[in-house]
């Protein structure tokens, strides 16, 4: 079949221009957004077993508000550097979420979390928070209490992070209102937070850092109110803030101190334009001497913030980055003991852990770098806050250029992949030589750069190479990979290691089409006449008989597909009319191409120009573009 060849050829060889490297970020908070905010903000889903796909419970929602605000300062920065629709809607997701912890307590003291009392999940969350005390001051919801210096943090961290960067007057003027109920309660209560039965469950008078922090981001929002008490405070507590600073780098323990104490401080000089900052910076110092060796890539970002460019750090930055991307996104126990050094303590290590063997954890900056043991049973998944904050931070300061690497489908360029299917990696450097090549099988090796994919459970496998150039590489996923995200690593030539992170299904169908652009007319037979004319570049559908007595069948082309639950679970509509799928599988001739036949009825006559689509197991394929008579 020459013609089949030509296409494919032309869809697996085609150069398409590099796709910016937020991919791996926009991934992240497409998977946050569907699998993390299940009510009114994020939780961490816990899984069916170790390799499933099934969420049955959710878990971490006593740390909900600190992370839901350390999300709400991730999207604000994207938003900054993007001015994305998609990260405005996101962080006006976050910000109600807050909102909702601080609304539903009735008293402006801030809720860890909160739940509808008809959640599925809302028996299990209940019950694993129980020691921090479950409210029903609100009709139909129940919030989390006992709330710590921990949340106030992170959701501080993430207001001001959204009221500087994005130019929403209507988001700004709910975020002044929300930083001053907040502040206003602290200092009502003397700094302490009192839950509505009268319980103090924590207080910052012992943090002035905290309490100057808070004012700080207060007199930002809402002037009138509150720069008085910070000026006020100012003069009472600068001096003081390093104390506490000092005492916490006495020690590793509680290692998640280390990531408020930047938070805190970041907002500190950030916002302060005066003399007093120095003071600020001599506590920033005290903690920075003791983190900046510990490979930690948000303290890294804060530190740009704080004292501007350094190459050596933000080199390091971006391949702690590159790293994260290696890792386990669930959380199976691992013990290191006898793997890395000890000194003294036989549960620490000597030097910090490489990035992949850290604790799967909510966020990795916040745990410590020398911890020997740790994880759980596998279930719970990690949100992915703890690479896209340093990204979009990365991003915001320069130190991330915005293209590098992005992988989807060699067909429509859509993210989603599936075992045994045609994939395309976009970037720059990728190879020093172009080389293409039509030979079946295909070659795990081409030009001397190989591609490895990993899956959920941590399985690497050498992917088949079609096609490598300095800015595309084509590839087959390998067969027998576990659905959820993995990522892929590309060994180049030119010796450098380029990786991205993919989101597997068990089918992910993409259709194959003319012009190799992933729209237009598809590149597909009808009694072994293409559906399309080309003239050079530019492609269109060939107009379409269904009138007369016979049958009409399409051949489809694509990848993605062979995985397919069953013959049923595979439906095309033309014009929205659906139309019998009459095989969905493998195509013999071709390493990961697939190829659907579907009858073109009579109730299509006349439709003119439409699109067609195809699903497989719920997952819905580009359209493609046909011409009907």
């Amino acid at each position: 079949m020459p013609c089949l060849l030509r296409w494919l050829v032309v869809a697996l060889t085609a150069v398409v221009p590099a796709v910016a490297a937020e991919a791996d970020a926009l991934a992240i908070s497409r998977n946050l957004q569907a699998r993390h905010f299940p009510h009114f903000g994020v939780l961490d889903p816990v899984f069916d077993s170790r390799y499933g796909m099934t969420i049955v419970s959710y878990s971490r929602c006593g740390d909900s508000a600190l992370w839901t605000g350390s999300y709400l300062a991730a999207e604000a920065f994207r938003y900054k550097v993007t001015h994305s629709a998609d990260a405005l809607a996101n962080a006006k997701r976050a910000f109600a979420g807050i909102q909702s912890l601080v609304d539903v307590t009735g008293n402006n003291v801030l809720a860890r979390c909160l739940i509808p009392d008809d959640s599925p999940y809302a028996s299990a969350i209940a019950s694993e928070e129980a020691n921090n005390g479950i409210y029903h001051s609100a009709p139909g919801n129940f919030w989390v209490g006992n709330t710590s210096r921990d949340e106030y943090t992170g959701v501080m961290f993430g207001l001001a992070a959204a009221y500087e960067f994005i130019d929403d007057a209507a988001l700004k003027s709910s975020i002044s209102d929300v930083v001053t109920r907040l502040v206003q309660f602290l200092k009502d209560h003397n700094w302490s937070v009192v839950l509505p039965d009268g319980t103090a469950t924590t207080t910052f008078l012992i943090r002035p850092d905290q309490q100057l922090a808070f004012l700080q981001l207060a007199r930002q929002v809402n002037p009138d109110q509150f720069s008085t008490a910070y000026d006020i405070s100012r003069v009472l507590l600068s001096t003081t803030v390093i104390a506490p600073i000092s005492v916490d780098v006495l020690s590793d323990d509680s290692y998640f101190k280390f990531n408020l104490d930047s938070m805190n401080l970041y907002l500190l000089i950030h916002l302060e334009n005066s003399s007093f900052n120095d003071l600020y910076h001599n506590a920033y110092d005290v903690l920075r001497n003791h983190t900046d060796d510990q490979q930690n890539a948000f303290f890294n970002m804060i530190d740009f913030g704080v004292n501007g460019a350094n190459a050596t750090r933000d080199a390091e930055s971006r391949t702690l980055l590159d790293q994260w991307l290696l890792r386990m996104r669930r959380d199976p126990y691992f013990d290191y003991h006898g793997k890395y050094a000890t000194c003294g303590n036989p549960d620490v290590a000597c030097q910090p852990l490489p990035i992949v063997d850290r604790a799967a954890t909510d966020f990795i900056w916040q745990r410590s770098p020398f911890q020997l043991a740790g994880g759980a049973d596998g279930l719970i998944e990690t949100a992915g806050i703890d690479y896209i904050l340093p990204y979009w931070m990365g991003r915001y300061y320069g130190v991330i250029a915005p293209d590098s690497v992005h992988v989807g489908s060699a067909a429509s360029g859509t993210p989603l992949l599936a075992p045994e299917s045609i994939a395309s990696i976009y970037g720059s450097s990728l190879a020093v030589a172009a080389q293409s090549t039509p030979s079946q099988p295909p070659p795990a090796s081409l030009a001397g750069v190989t591609v490895t994919v990993k899956d959920l459970s941590g399985t690497s496998l050498p992917a088949l190479l079609y096609f490598v150039s300095a800015g595309q590489v084509n590839f087959m996923v390998p067969p027998g990979l576990i659905p959820g995200t993995g990522s892929v690593t590309v060994h180049s030539n030119s010796g450098t290691d380029l990786i991205t992170s993919i989101e597997l299904l068990k089918a992910a169908p993409s259709l194959f089409t003319a012009d190799a652009s992933g729209s237009g007319p598809p590149a597909a037979l009808i009694g072994g006449s293409p559906v399309f004319s080309c003239s050079g570049s530019t492609c269109a559908p060939v107009p379409v008989d269904v009138s007369g007595p016979s049958a009409v069948y399409l051949s489809l082309y694509g990848t993605g597909i062979r995985n397919r639950s069953s013959l049923a679970g595979v439906t095309c509509t033309v014009g929205g009319i659906a139309v019998p799928v009459l095989y969905a599988g493998a195509q013999s001739e071709y390493a990961g191409l697939d190829q659907v036949n579907v009858q073109l009825t009579t109730a299509l006559r006349g439709l003119g120009s439409v699109d067609l689509t195809l699903t497989v197991d719920g997952t819905v394929s580009n359209p493609v573009r046909l011409q009907l008579q």
